[in-house]
């Protein structure tokens, strides 16, 4: 007997490929009209940019990802008791889909549901997931959840537990991060849960270099955005011409990533042409950091209640798990 591949034990839902080219290209257009340039920080992760991030997240000046997973090593028990087994689990920036999977054994998902921008990684991811988790419904979806998240029929109505870990809700401009979590509010539905991490302030001489690491990772993808902009848009950043800038500003509670241009440069793509000076930033990705009450304050004003929060012991993290 022929046994199924690990690509037919699951169904991916992908964004038609003309949305995504005029969703990017208007979005491109708009942030580098701006006279503070910028570019969307999903257009981060492509399938090179999301390796990179997994670099990034092994590097020793860059703990969020490690203590993070020994806030749910810990606490996954107590965690599991009051989500129950058999959730749908909608895992929102999938990655590489190990954070969820590390929580199969506990919640003991009825469907798992993986969301992310980049749909051929995750493609490569899912076959592993499916080839290790043959008895387990899958379902990806390869979606710009930021903007509007849209479950497609084959998702399952609950009770649903949406996972958004490794504190991406500081990606967010807190309005948008508040907008943002009363969306997953209603698609969790009733009796649903949110299980979200946030990285929390602390020193400004530690957040600087996980954002600027010695070895240049974080470099290497803050600066890939420029080859995603050029695959898609078919423009003509070349990459040496840029270099990576990241810090903390403790006035917005926020680490600034931009890249920078080296040299006088001219950019052109179909239909447009921009110039940069020597010196002029594009703003790339925010990230915010958040103490524990305004996480709460937040999940609260977004329409969860019954926030539980868990923090590392010397309280640089948090994740929170609120109830819908």
């Amino acid at each position: 007997m022929l046994r199924p591949s690990p690509r037919q034990r699951y169904t991916l839902v992908d964004t038609p490929a003309e949305r995504h080219a005029d969703d990017f290209a208007a979005a491109v257009a708009a942030g580098l009209s701006l006279p503070e340039k910028t570019l969307p920080c999903r257009f981060l992760y492509d399938a090179r940019g999301s390796r990179l991030f997994e670099a990034i997240c092994e590097l020793p000046e860059y703990p969020l990802t490690r203590t993070e997973r020994a806030i749910f090593d810990t606490f996954a028990p107590e965690i599991a008791a009051l989500v129950g087994r058999g959730c749908v689990l909608i895992d929102l920036g999938a990655g590489n889909c190990e954070k969820a999977e590390r929580l199969f054994g506990w919640l003991a998902p009825s469907q798992y549901v993986a969301v992310d921008i980049a749909a051929g990684f995750l493609r490569e991811r899912l076959d592993l997931i499916a080839g290790r988790h043959p008895e387990l419904a899958i379902v990806g979806v390869a979606q710009d959840f930021t903007t509007t998240l849209e479950l497609p029929p084959s998702v399952r109505s609950g009770p649903r537990l949406l996972f958004y870990p490794g504190s991406s809700i500081g990606n967010f401009a807190p309005d948008a991060a508040l907008d943002f979590l009363a969306r997953t509010r209603a698609a969790a539905g009733r009796d649903g849960h949110l299980l979200i991490g946030a990285d929390l302030v602390k020193d400004k001489g530690l957040l600087d270099l996980a954002y600027d690491d010695p070895l240049g990772v974080t470099a290497a993808f803050n600066l890939n955005v420029l080859r995603n902009v050029n695959a898609l848009l078919g423009s003509d950043f070349n990459v040496a011409d840029w270099r990576h800038v990241a810090f903390f500003d403790p006035q917005c509670s926020r680490i600034e990533m931009h890249v920078e241009a080296r040299c006088d440069v001219v950019a052109r793509w179909p239909g447009a042409t921009r110039r940069f000076a020597a010196g002029n930033r594009i703003h790339t990705e925010n990230s915010h950091k958040y103490t524990p009450q305004q996480l709460q304050s937040m999940l609260e004003r977004a329409g969860y209640d019954g926030v539980h929060l868990y923090l590392d012991d010397a309280s640089g993290f948090a994740v929170a798990l609120a109830s819908a």
